[in-house]
């Protein structure tokens, strides 16, 4: 199965894909992440590995992957053949515990330009990568929604957004909600930072129609690995919830 993990910026996407990762490998499943959000750099400290080469780099670099586009009127294909999780080359992931973690890339230096070459690429891997019954791709995507825009979402099999107690997360989960179902893909809700006094604002201005599959408490041991750039490696009953969701599916 293939998930897409979205939501604002700082609602906790990065957490909420490394706990799920994290269990789910513990349940004895084959587990892929797959950064594609070109400016956090702390997933990788969450899931207590290195940050991997960006898979950019595997086709000649940022430069030469997008002359290639250009050269195609955007039409090139940089994959000809399907892809298993095994076909990841060695050293364009990190792995641990079971996970792999693979970054569609970076950006790294002032002028480089838009993210757009990346995008297409990790587009591509996703349309080409086949999965078995006990493998998962979690894709943990930029904030906001530019990825619906860039077609990523196209690919995925469940789309997953993490709401935060902002009024800006409650109100972008109906947007969030229409674009997946636009595209016939099933949408779910995971509310994080959910303490006694913001659960019923939140369930209350979350949109119409949003299948809540499970509440992350506000944790303040989540937030302390967060602030210190730790490893987070810590079991939650929410977290098995929304695992045992995944696989019901």
């Amino acid at each position: 199965m293939k998930i897409a993990v979205c939501g604002k910026g700082g609602s906790g996407k990065s957490t909420v894909t490394t706990l799920l990762a994290k269990e789910l490998a513990r349940m004895g499943k084959h587990v892929l992440v797959i950064d594609s959000d070109e400016s956090n750099y702390g997933l990788s400290r969450q899931m207590g590995v290195g940050l991997p080469k960006d898979f950019t780099a595997y086709f000649g670099g940022k430069e030469k992957a997008l002359k290639d586009m250009m050269l195609s009127d955007f039409t090139h294909q940089f994959f000809e053949e399907t892809w298993t999780l095994g076909d990841v080359p060695e050293g364009y992931y990190a792995e641990k515990d079971g996970v792999k973690l693979m970054a569609s890339g970076k950006i790294h230096a002032v002028n480089e330009g838009c993210a757009c070459t990346m995008g297409n690429i990790i587009s591509q891997f996703i349309d080409h990568l086949v999965l078995g019954e006990d493998e998962y791709a979690l894709m943990d995507m930029e904030a906001g929604i530019e990825h619906f825009g860039r077609g990523i979402d196209n690919g995925m099999d469940l789309i997953l957004m993490i709401v935060d107690p902002s009024y800006e997360s409650l109100a972008l989960s109906g947007k969030i909600l229409g674009l997946g179902e636009s595209i016939q893909k099933p949408v779910g809700f995971v509310l994080n930072k959910v303490d006694d006094g913001n659960r019923d604002l939140m369930r209350e201005g979350i949109c119409e129609g949003a299948k809540i599959i499970c509440e992350m408490p506000d944790d303040g041991q989540i937030r302390g690995a967060g602030l210190q750039g730790k490893e987070l490696d810590l079991e939650a009953e929410p977290i098995r919830r929304l695992a045992a969701y995944i696989q019901s599916r």
